[in-house]
């Protein structure tokens, strides 16, 4: 497992979503990451039974937010080689239009479902005001 000191640039698996972020500290067995960009928008539905629409609670999931503070599993951590994260709403739009095009590759009632709530997220980060990266 990676050793971070504060500063560093890491990639953090959380949930679905894969985020480029700063590494803050380590506490216990998570490290503590300030998101700076999206590398990959989160999966839309129930985490517990990907894929499945019947009979389950269809989530809307929102990407972490530029410099929100999250505790990550160290495993789920690790170094991120590039100089400069991407400006954080360009990365957020970028990732949400990569699953939208891999919705749409199959026409399944999660897809469309999943779709769905990715269209309605994007108008809502359309609607915010532009986060500045600096």
């Amino acid at each position: 497992m990676a050793q971070f000191t504060s500063g560093d640039l890491v990639k953090a698996h959380y949930k679905t979503g894969i985020y480029i972020g700063e590494f803050l500290e380590e506490r216990n067995n998570a490290h503590l990451i300030k998101v700076l960009a999206v590398d990959k928008h989160p999966m839309q539905g129930d985490l517990h039974n990907p894929g499945q629409t019947s009979e389950v609670f269809f989530h809307q999931r929102k990407a972490l937010s530029f410099q929100e503070k999250a505790n990550i599993n160290k495993q789920a951590v690790e170094s991120y080689d590039s100089r400069e994260p991407p400006d954080y709403y360009t990365s957020l739009l970028d990732s949400v239009e990569k699953l939208k095009n891999k919705l749409t590759r199959r026409e399944t009632e999660f897809n469309q479902q999943a779709l769905h709530q990715l269209e309605d997220l994007e108008n809502q980060y359309k609607r915010q005001n532009r986060p500045r990266s600096s």
